[in-house]
């Protein structure tokens, strides 16, 4: 008959022979993973020191020590390091290979020309590697509003080309109709305008990049900022608390996967515009 105590009871391994085994898992980003002592459940965003960084739905993160514990997909795992980057060519934050040789270059004539501040920073944080290799300045105008103006300025060229970022350019709109009539004018020769549908560049930014379902729908009447604040129940009483939330908005960006399409191809338009 069979004997299932094997032969020898002194035999080694006799404890790991029916022990489950549990699986090793990358704490790769965006990995959603749920702790198994209390419940807490979310998406990792940073690795370091031998820790987990965990954040929600509602935007709350923890720090977890990695090991075992985790959930993934209800199953029970062993959350381990990402496995370091090979040693192959580097990518920014763009997606694009970085150059060998990371030092500024001299700035072109050539501009990128977009609306304001926060549009700005948005381009800076994800193009600024590949805008700086390039000698690419981007500026601001405070408003297309001000385009026509600041063109009579500094009149681009065929040596000083302009790409111009615009919000909101939609037909019909009050930009779309400020593109049409620079473009049509005595600059139009040496600039391009291109533009992405959303009211505000915060937009740009994914819902996902933010764990949100989508952004808030701001009723007329209600500046846009303000709105979407008092709607994630942000602080949106003075400028101090819109500016808190851009850069809090901001910080979820770390590469082009955080941004919409919509806006990625227009800014490598405009950067192979003002750099041919």
């Amino acid at each position: 008959m069979d004997d299932r105590y094997g032969t020898d009871v002194l035999a080694a391994g006799w404890r790991e022979r029916h022990r489950k085994t549990v699986p090793r898992v990358a704490a790769s980003r965006d990995l959603v993973v749920e702790v198994a002592g209390d419940g807490f459940c979310g998406a990792v965003v940073a690795v370091a020191a031998g820790h987990v960084e965990l954040e929600d739905r509602l935007g709350r993160r923890r720090l977890f020590p990695l090991g075992p514990g985790f959930l993934v997909d209800g199953e029970d795992v062993v959350l381990m390091p990402p496995a370091a980057a090979s040693a192959g060519p580097k990518r920014t934050a763009s997606g694009s290979f970085a150059a060998p040789d990371t030092r500024a270059r001299v700035a072109r004539p050539s501009r990128i020309l977009v609306e304001g501040r926060h549009d700005a920073e948005l381009v800076e944080k994800v193009w600024g590697d590949d805008l700086r290799a390039e000698g690419v300045v981007v500026e601001f105008l405070q408003g297309v509003d001000l385009l026509e103006a600041a063109l009579d300025e500094e009149p681009p060229s065929a040596q000083r080309r302009y790409g111009v970022l615009v919000d909101h350019l939609v037909p019909g709109s009050k930009e779309a109709r400020i593109a049409e009539r620079v473009l049509a004018g005595r600059h139009g020769a040496h600039i391009r305008i291109v533009g992405h549908p959303f009211i505000d560049v915060w937009q740009c930014v994914t819902p996902r990049a933010l764990g949100i379902a989508r952004w808030p729908e701001v009723p007329r009447g209600t500046e846009f900022k303000v709105g979407v604040c008092r709607a994630l129940g942000w602080p949106a009483d003075s400028q101090a608390d819109i500016a808190r939330a851009w850069q809090r908005i901001l910080a979820r960006v770390s590469t082009y996967r955080d941004l919409e399409p919509a806006l990625l191809g227009r800014v490598e338009e405009l950067i192979d515009f003002v750099t041919a």
